[in-house]
């Protein structure tokens, strides 16, 4: 009876301790066995006898030719522009941009014809700059030094417009660093320098809600105000389009940095910009549904 009921206790036991079932694979750890084929040792007195050794014919070894194609990233190509050409009247001498005559919020006269931009935009840059315009109204070209983008999306496509129509140009210097929103303030320039060292970085805009441009559709308002920018700026329909997809080929918490020839590459302009004299008035931009986008 004692060994009856031993048996049966330690059948509960082993019934309890096993899992009812396994939830993943990663739960589930087996150990590998490998089990090779029995050998037969040949001997002769009690000493073992080795294989004999087998002659294997000479084979010439094979030489395949590999045809391997090349991989490369997914890469974006620009619409068919003109060969980039920088304008002659580029002032590019260094300057010390930690100086200055005045500051208006993040833009810093640095002489009677340079300012720089130097941090990012948000809903009170366009008084700021018209407040530097009034009081210097002399300035021809815009350093873009350290620009991060915008906290005000609306406002900074205001400001390039306000760019626009005051007839500067942008030089991007060698330490220069051109992100996010700012690259829409580099396109303002009526013509567009860039310095070898500078560096540029583009990612998806994101409103107040969270949405990105591949929320909406590509002829939604939130993203027509991009392509009608770009448009203004001298871009074809095409190029516009095709700047604008690559902007948003990455997610507004990545970005995608580019160097001085990669940015160059998308400089080119099918027609010259107008001066402000010649071009025609800029429709206004379309209204959006919510305040800010955030591109910082």
């Amino acid at each position: 009876m004692f060994r009856i009921a031993a048996i049966l206790a330690s059948a509960l036991a082993t019934l309890f301790a096993a899992p009812a079932s396994a939830q993943s694979l990663a739960l589930v750890s087996l150990p590998v066995v490998y089990v090779s084929s029995p050998v037969v040792q040949s001997t002769h007195r009690g000493k073992a006898i080795g294989p004999a050794a087998q002659v294997r014919p000479m084979v010439q070894p094979r030489v395949e030719r590999q045809n391997l194609a090349a991989v490369r990233p997914q890469t974006y190509q620009p619409a068919a522009l003109p060969a980039w050409k920088a304008p002659a009247f580029i002032d590019r001498r260094l300057r010390n941009y930690n100086r200055g005559l005045a500051q208006y919020g993040p833009f810093r006269v640095i002489d009677d014809r340079r300012v720089a931009l130097v941090g990012e935009t948000d809903a009170r840059t366009p008084g700021f700059f018209r407040a530097m315009m009034r009081d210097f109204p002399g300035l021809e070209q815009l350093d873009m030094v350290e620009c991060p983008g915008t906290r005000d999306d609306r406002a900074n496509l205001k400001v390039g417009r306000m760019i626009r129509e005051a007839g500067l140009v942008t030089h991007v210097p060698a330490i220069g660093s051109v992100r996010s929103g700012a690259v829409e303030l580099f396109f303002a320039g009526v013509e567009r320098d860039i310095a070898r060292g500078a560096e540029f970085a583009v990612h998806s805009w994101m409103d107040v809600h969270g949405r990105e441009a591949d929320d909406f559709a590509m002829d939604a308002p939130e993203n027509r105000q991009y392509l009608d920018y770009y448009r203004e700026m001298g871009m074809s329909s095409d190029q516009a389009r095709a700047f604008y997809e690559f902007t948003n080929s990455v997610p507004h918490r990545r970005a995608l940095w580019l160097d001085a020839s990669d940015m160059r590459r998308w400089t080119g302009r099918v027609q010259q910009a107008k001066s402000p004299a010649q071009r025609k008035p800029a429709r206004p931009a379309p209204t959006l549904a919510y305040a800010n986008v955030t591109f910082s």
